[in-house]
């Protein structure tokens, strides 16, 4: 499979390009959506430092049909809502190729990750020009199933692993009592740990949702 992530300017007229620009200091992440025939159904998780007012901004919206707030804080609100013109959505059913969630939008930009054939991703990026969506590429690699990465010994000692609490808290299995039931050095049992939870973490973490950059540069 293949797996991408893509950077989608969303155009003028949409309820997330209008009242993102307007507020491009707020974050607006869509958790779960639902394309119909018509209109779409969607949860988005707002944060921003006036969530008030950009809760007024996306009531007033002439594409947002209904809202219905699920929860708020002084900086964010979560909302599930109808819309009559859910793009991105379109995009995908006509394509076949599932958007993940959430979905990231900030200051007119929607941050998607996809997966599948690549066919069908190059069929998004036709239906996204057809509709007008510009966007770039983010990156596109081979996405390899987790019993690819990881060789027998290290499947085998990482659910052993699990399965003897190694990784409860407390632990209640030692790397000793692991190493012996598998009958490899504790060395051995180490390193291949080690090495599978690097993987394990690492893939993980590609999958949490896009995050801003941040400044590191020192005040």
């Amino acid at each position: 499979m293949t797996q991408a992530r893509l950077v989608v300017e969303l155009p003028d007229g949409p309820w997330a390009a209008d009242v993102s620009r307007e507020f491009p200091e707020a974050t607006f992440r869509v958790i779960a959506a639902l394309p119909g025939d018509g209109p779409g159904f969607a949860l988005v998780w707002i944060t921003a430092p006036d969530v008030e007012a950009v809760l007024e901004a996306m009531e007033a919206h002439p594409a947002v049909t209904d809202t219905s707030v699920m929860g708020r804080s002084d900086h964010e609100v979560t909302v599930q809502f109808e819309t009559s013109a859910p793009l991105l959505l379109l995009a995908a059913k006509r394509s076949g190729v599932p958007i993940e969630m959430p979905v990231e939008i900030s200051d007119g930009e929607a941050t998607i990750d996809i997966t599948g054939a690549h066919d069908r991703i190059a069929e998004l990026g036709r239906q996204f020009d057809e509709l007008g969506l510009e966007f770039r590429v983010k990156h596109v690699r081979d996405r390899l199933e987790a019993s690819q990465l990881l060789t027998e010994t290290e499947q085998d000692l990482l659910l052993r692993a699990v399965e003897a609490g190694y990784y409860d808290t407390p632990r209640s299995c030692s790397l000793t009592d692991l190493a012996d039931s598998a009958g490899v050095a504790k060395s051995t049992c180490s390193e291949a740990l080690h090495r599978a939870e690097e993987i394990a973490v690492k893939r993980f973490v590609e999958d949490l949702p896009p995050q801003a950059d941040v400044d590191e540069t020192p005040q």
